[in-house]
């Protein structure tokens, strides 16, 4: 079961650094022209594959958003961003304080055998 928790907690992570990477990029190039923003998904996949028992299965996606664009072509909306970062960044935190818990475990488990 740690293995389990353990590889969901890594494949979370890695879904939201990738998350937190397009944010910083859609942000950087809000005033490009043409530009177009980024969904991240890994939690439906993330899900499926914990279900399966096999974490490391799952997949994550890069989607350009559908959102309307401004006169100059580029749809970065700075609030929904914002947001998203904010969210991203305490779901991160949850997952690394989840992750140190995870390895608590095992340390003090070493340490009774």
């Amino acid at each position: 079961m740690e293995d389990l928790a353990i590889g969901a907690l890594t494949q979370a992570l890695n879904g939201l650094a990738l998350r937190q990477r397009y944010i910083a990029a859609d942000t950087a190039n809000i005033e490009t022209p043409g530009y177009l923003a980024h969904r991240i998904d890994f939690e439906s996949s993330l899900a499926a594959a914990v279900q399966e028992g096999d974490p490391a299965a799952a997949a994550t996606s890069v989607q350009t958003s559908l959102e309307p664009t401004r006169v100059n072509g580029n749809n970065v909306n700075l609030d929904e961003e914002t947001t998203n970062n904010i969210e991203t960044v305490l779901r991160y935190q949850f997952a690394t304080q989840a992750m140190n818990q995870q390895f608590q475990g095992v340390r003090a488990a070493m340490k009774v055998s």
